[in-house]
C-alpha cells in the first residue's frame, strides 16, 4: 500500500515486522508489489544478481526479502538453484477470501454495536470512499483504487482496534489479491464495490446491527453463472478473461512501457495464468 495514504489517514502502511525504512523491507514491498500487479507474472524466474543490480544492494537484503515473499507463497525458492514466481493458488484463494468474510463481518458487527464510537472513524472511511469515487472512471487509476480500498478496510480494523487482523489477513491475501487485479475493471464491479461501501459506512453510522449482513455480501456475493467453470476449458476461460481490457493491457504488455522482447514473453505467458485460474469464480472477488 502507499505510505503515503496510509499516513494521511494515521494509519500505518502494511507489511512484514522488519524494520520500517530498511533496505529489507524496500525490497519486499516493490518486489510484492510487482508479483501482486502481475508484473511479474506467475511463472517468472528471479536471478537474485539482477535483484542485486536493480535495487542496488548486496545479496543478504535481497534473500531475506525473498523469504518474506516465500512466506506469503508468492515465490518458490529452489536451494542453490533459483527463485520462481507462484501460480496462483486456487485453494490458497479460497482460504483467504474464507478469513477476510470472517474477520471483517466481525470487526464491522464491532463496530456498529460500539458502546464509545470514535466518530473519527466514520469521517476517515467517507473520505476514502470519495477519493475511490475519484479515480473509480479511469482505468489508468485502478492500482490507486485498489490501494485505496485496501486503506479503507484497515481503517474499520483499525477503528475496532484490530490492525493485527488486517496484517494477518495481508500475509494470507497475496493470491486472492492477483485475482482481485485482473477482475476489478469488470463492468459494473468499481461500482458495486463503491456502493457495498457506502451501505457498511451508513449502517455502521446508524449503529445498524445488520451490518454483519451487508459486509458479508459485499465481499462474499456468490459467484455468477458466468464464471461457475465446470466443465469448462481453459480456452474458453482465457477467451472471457480477455474481455477485460486491464487483464489484457497487463498480460500481453500492451501500454506498459515494456521492452518489445518483454511484451512478447509476457503475451505467451498469458494462456498460461488464465488456465491456472479457470477453476476460480473471479465474481467473488471485491
Amino acid at each position: 500500500m502507499n505510505s503515503q495514504f496510509a499516513s494521511t489517514f494515521g494509519l500505518t502502511a502494511p507489511g512484514f515486522p522488519v524494520v520500517a525504512g530498511s533496505t529489507v523491507q524496500r525490497v519486499y514491498d516493490d518486489l510484492r508489489k510487482r508479483i501482486i500487479t502481475i508484473q511479474l507474472p506467475p511463472d517468472t524466474t528471479l536471478s537474485r544478481t539482477e535483484l542485486t543490480e536493480t535495487y542496488e544492494v548486496s545479496q543478504t537484503p535481497i534473500r531475506d526479502a525473498l523469504q518474506l515473499l516465500k512466506q506469503e507463497g508468492l515465490v518458490r525458492i529452489y536451494p542453490q538453484s533459483r527463485t520462481v514466481v507462484t501460480r496462483i493458488d486456487v485453494l490458497q484463494i479460497y482460504e483467504a477470501h474464507f478469513l477476510r468474510v470472517a474477520l471483517e463481518t466481525e470487526v464491522c458487527r464491532r463496530l456498529a454495536t460500539d458502546p464509545d464510537p470514535d466518530p473519527s472513524v466514520i469521517t476517515r472511511a467517507r473520505s476514502i470512499i470519495k477519493m475511490q469515487s475519484a479515480v473509480a472512471d479511469d482505468v489508468d487509476q485502478i492500482a490507486i483504487f485498489q490501494e485505496l480500498d485496501e486503506l479503507f478496510h484497515q481503517t474499520l480494523f483499525a477503528g475496532a482496534k484490530r490492525s493485527s487482523l488486517h496484517q494477518l489477513i495481508r500475509e494470507r491475501s497475496g493470491h486472492l489479491e492477483r485475482i482481485r487485479r485482473l477482475h476489478l475493471p469488470e463492468k459494473g464491479k468499481i461500482v458495486s464495490i463503491l456502493d457495498g461501501h457506502h451501505a457498511i459506512i451508513d449502517a455502521i453510522a446508524a449503529r445498524d446491527e445488520q451490518v454483519r449482513s451487508m459486509q458479508s455480501a459485499s465481499i462474499s456475493a456468490a459467484p455468477s453463472q458466468k464464471w461457475k467453470t465446470s466443465g469448462r476449458s481453459s480456452r474458453t476461460i482465457s477467451s472471457d478473461l480477455r474481455r477485460c481490457g486491464f487483464c489484457r493491457r497487463q498480460l500481453t504488455g500492451v501500454s506498459s512501457g515494456l521492452p518489445a522482447k518483454k511484451a512478447a514473453r509476457l503475451s505467451t505467458v498469458n494462456c498460461a495464468i488464465l488456465s491456472r485460474v479457470s477453476s476460480v469464480p473471479l465474481a467473488w472477488w471485491g
